[in-house]
């Protein structure tokens, strides 16, 4: 409240003054104290915090961000007609402040294009911010600073403190990747290879018997059957006999035709096999008339009116009105007769046989002592016969001076250096794999690294070429994470049980599902233990917390300093049992 003393202690002085003097000194007190009471009326005072409600109400980072929305009110009979206020969210901590966007409001009397606040009613207001996230912020205020400006006169109103920050699990991305499953360039070993060779014998028109002069395919066939028959890690499955007659002629004389074909053929061949003692599984079957080779022997070839052939193959199914309608072609039929049917008069002789692979021990022994006796596949499965990383790691460096233009060991040794924590010597095999093939798995493990490293940016230019790998919703997972969009992350995690997977479950309140996953880990390690001390502390489980602080300290020390200060364990920072974790 504002006073005038002066006119107090005229009145007490007793001092004899003329009327008209008295006058004079009475209009002039009253106008000092006008001028006075305008001041106080022009004065606008400290703002109580009362008038301010944030959202959230503790701070917290969302994909790299410190999202806030204010909601603010100028009280009644305080915004000064004639002002014009500038407020500015501003989040400070030891050593350092980040200022927000401001805003600026204006008195009733003002002339400008501001949100204006009456001074009789007062007014609300609206005011959305965002800071770029940095770790020192993890212990931090928010402030909002007013300046006032009436005129030429510019001056401050005291700062308000409406909100403490930030809650920083979001960024446990960054820590969180190291347990992210790595795409594997897989081997394509297989320990039985299924084969097979085939001859073909050669029918005159309307015969069935085997020419002298077919009889070297017979032959031939019979020999690659003996030296299956006798190689060690070769074994016959079976052997085929596929008899065939070509389409012209009748379907009576032809069913006949084939049938003889498929009988002498299978006979011959019985003939040949027990002179060998060889003893295996013949299967029989003869094709009356073999449209379908004639369809792709037609195909193939150049002859005139190939595509009018085709369709009359395509509009008719009797054959008998196929071979009437081809026949019909007049200019093409000679060319059909002396050089597409003579080949489909035959029989087919296929030898089905598998190739028996070396086995576990042989491959784990000559990987150790004779690796270029293996193939590329067989060293690159060699690795996931041990579970030991440095034997993988010498496997894979043998793999990449043997087999140097493979991609999949120079990965391999890549998934290996980031799972150890690595990123620098990861990376740079990741991109040793890209020059040699840029693969979908070598693309989703560089995105990895981006993500580690805190480059969404590229992470995503990664994953737009990693369609294909096995990884690849888990990795997106991790985006969508470090982006902030849970909901879309949760999904892309699917039922994977990583420490990212249930951080992004966490960030979606989903604590439950969160506390089986981090329970499902294949590899566990501190900051598995931290996200379970989260999940306690917003489930009020104080055991929860306690102990599983206690383990993810033990397993990495500098958790402690950071469990001291992080908001999630706010209700927690005055339990004794608490303190004596993080002290």
């Amino acid at each position: 409240m504002c006073t005038n003393y002066t006119f107090v202690a005229y009145l007490c002085a007793g001092v004899q003054l003329k009327t008209n003097d008295i006058m004079k000194k009475v209009q002039l007190l009253l106008v000092t104290m006008l001028a006075l009471l305008t001041s106080c009326a022009s004065k606008m005072g400290e703002l109580s915090p009362e008038y301010f409600t944030v959202t959230p109400q503790v701070l917290e980072a969302v994909g790299g961000k410190v999202p806030a929305t204010i909601n603010g009110k100028f009280p009644e009979k305080y915004f000064n007609k004639k002002a014009i206020v500038e407020v500015t969210p501003v989040l400070r901590w030891q050593g350092g402040e980040v200022k927000g966007q401001p805003a600026t409001f204006q008195g009733e009397k003002v002339e400008a294009n501001y949100q204006t606040i009456p001074y009789q009613m007062g007014g609300n207001y609206t005011l959305r911010t965002s800071f770029d996230y940095r770790p020192e912020m993890a212990k931090s205020e928010l402030y909002l600073d007013f300046v006032v400006r009436m005129g030429k006169k510019v001056m401050t109103i005291p700062s308000v403190k409406i909100a403490d920050g930030v809650i920083a699990t979001s960024e446990l991305v960054g820590q969180t990747l190291q347990n992210a499953n790595v795409s594997l360039g897989a081997d394509a070993f297989q320990r039985i290879i299924k084969d097979k060779r085939e001859e073909q014998i050669m029918f005159l028109i309307q015969q069935a018997n085997i020419r002298s002069n077919q009889m070297g395919a017979a032959n031939s066939f019979t020999n690659e059957v003996k030296n299956v028959d006798g190689t060690n890690n070769q074994r016959i499955s079976n052997i085929e006999i596929s008899a065939y007659a070509s389409p012209d002629g009748g379907v009576s004389l032809n069913r006949g035709l084939a049938e003889k074909r498929q009988d002498n053929t299978a006979s011959l061949i019985e003939k040949n096999l027990k002179k060998s003692n060889i003893d295996a599984d013949i299967d029989t079957r003869y094709t009356a008339q073999d449209w379908e080779g004639f369809q792709e022997l037609v195909s193939k070839s150049n002859i005139q009116d190939k595509d009018l052939i085709l369709r009359v193959l395509s509009m008719y199914s009797d054959p008998e009105e196929r071979e009437r309608e081809i026949k019909n072609i007049s200019t093409v039929y000679r060319t059909l007769a002396d050089d597409i049917l003579p080949q489909l008069r035959r029989s087919r002789l296929t030898l089905n046989y598998e190739i028996i692979g070396k086995s576990d021990e042989e491959i784990s022994t000559l990987a150790r002592n004779n690796a270029a006796q293996l193939s590329v596949e067989e060293l690159l499965y060699a690795a996931t016969l041990t579970n030991n990383a440095s034997e993988q790691e010498a496997i894979y460096t043998q793999a990449t001076r043997l087999y140097p233009n493979d991609y999949r060991a120079f990965n391999n040794l890549g998934k290996l250096a980031y799972e150890a924590g690595d990123l620098n010597k990861a990376e740079n095999l990741f991109k040793q794999a890209a020059t040699k093939q840029d693969a979908p798995e070598v693309n989703n493990n560089l995105a990895l690294v981006s993500l580690a490293k805190g480059d969404k940016a590229t992470a995503e230019q990664y994953l737009g070429k990693a369609s294909g790998a096995k990884e690849l919703s888990e990795t997106m997972g991790n985006l969508y994470v470090a982006q902030g969009q849970y909901d879309r992350a949760v999904n892309a995690f699917g039922d994977a049980k990583t420490n990212s997977a249930a951080l992004a479950q966490i960030l979606a309140k989903d604590y439950n599902r969160a506390r089986n996953t981090l329970d499902a880990v294949e590899r566990p390690d501190a900051y598995t233990s931290y996200l379970k001390a989260i999940v306690g502390a917003r489930t009020n489980n104080l055991q929860m917390v306690t102990n599983n602080l206690r383990e993810a300290i033990s397993k990495q020390p500098s958790l402690k300093q950071q469990a001291s200060t992080d908001l999630e364990f706010s209700k927690y920072f005055t339990n004794a049992d608490f303190a004596t974790i993080v002290r």
